[in-house]
């Protein structure tokens, strides 16, 4: 069954300051004439003015209050009547009804929850919804631990209303999902080196992925009247069972890194010193010393520790 889509319609209701001043003259006359009718002994006029007294402080209910950066959606009779969009003090049909879904706050326990009825407005300003931290598995199936903030509006107030039971409600469940649809595309890191410039990653690409997401949710809510400004992911790592391993990876990675760079820069100098002996003439080494000598510079160079010298008092030969 295809949902119905409610089409927005701006009502441009009268002042309600002109609307306080007739409904109060017009009460003030009725009960002048209550009196009137009864000083007079017109009792058919008594009981007719006597009703009116009582129904005309009804039409106060007509008064209605926008406060900027608000809007009021109105049903009459269980039908859409129509929505203010814009702040000020207004008079509409006194049995129009507001309508906003109730709010409900589970607290974090999760066992109560407070439930929030006095809202007769829907808030168009822009809102920071912190969603909760979520494990989620990676495109590798390594399970990650991820969290967002999402910064969001409503757009369309007759849309939030009308086409779901409660929009921020709503927006968590559909941002709880595209967080788990976007972040099993992805790895969490290269395990690779290699392909550095041609994946992206979680913690490598977080900006790219986080506009991946507020695309995905823009459209998830849609629907809903609501927009997506911005989407930040605010916590990334392993989750615990696997963080351990992770980080003895990502060390020995980084010892391999370093290793490979410290052997390099030893064999560059090793031959540059090989080569400045020979051009200099200072001494002439067969391939047998210059074999020791390569060997005795790497270990040098490369040693984690100092290294100890010892001095050779006699020819190269002994």
């Amino acid at each position: 069954m295809e949902k119905q889509r409610f089409e927005q319609k701006e009502i441009r209701p009268i002042n309600g300051f002109g609307a306080v001043f007739l409904i109060t003259a017009a009460w003030l006359l009725t009960l002048y004439l209550v009196f009137y009718a009864a000083i007079n002994s017109l009792i058919l006029f008594f009981i007719i003015f006597l009703i009116l007294a009582f129904c005309i402080p009804f039409f106060y209910n007509g008064l209605k209050i926008v406060k900027p950066n608000e809007a009021m959606v109105l049903t009459l009779f269980g039908n859409y009547y129509g929505t203010i969009l814009k702040e000020g003090f207004y008079f509409v049909n006194p049995f129009s009804a507001n309508n906003n879904p109730t709010y409900i706050k589970t607290s974090d326990d999760e066992k109560t929850a407070v439930i929030d009825t006095h809202k007769k407005t829907v808030s168009l300003k822009s809102i920071t919804f912190n969603n909760r931290i979520q494990k989620v598995n990676d495109v590798l199936g390594n399970p990650i631990i991820i969290g967002v903030v999402v910064v969001w509006r409503v757009d369309n107030p007759t849309r939030a209303v009308f086409n779901v039971e409660n929009y921020p409600e709503f927006l968590s469940i559909q941002t709880d999902s595209t967080i788990r649809n976007i972040a099993r595309m992805y790895p969490y890191d290269l395990i690779d080196e290699t392909q550095a410039n041609n994946e992206k990653t979680l913690r490598g690409s977080a900006q790219e992925i986080a506009e991946n997401m507020k695309d995905e949710l823009s459209k998830r809510v849609e629907f809903a009247g609501l927009v997506i400004e911005e989407v930040r992911i605010t916590h990334l790592s392993y989750a615990e069972e696997i963080a351990a391993a992770m980080l003895q990876r990502q060390q020995a990675a980084a010892v391999i890194a370093a290793k490979q760079k410290i052997v390099d820069g030893a064999v560059d100098m090793v031959r540059m010193a090989i080569d400045k002996l020979n051009e200099d003439e200072i001494v002439v080494l067969d391939e047998e010393r210059k074999a020791a000598m390569v060997s005795n510079l790497l270990v040098v160079l490369c040693s984690n520790k100092d290294a100890q010298p010892v001095v050779n008092s006699g020819s190269i030969y002994q």
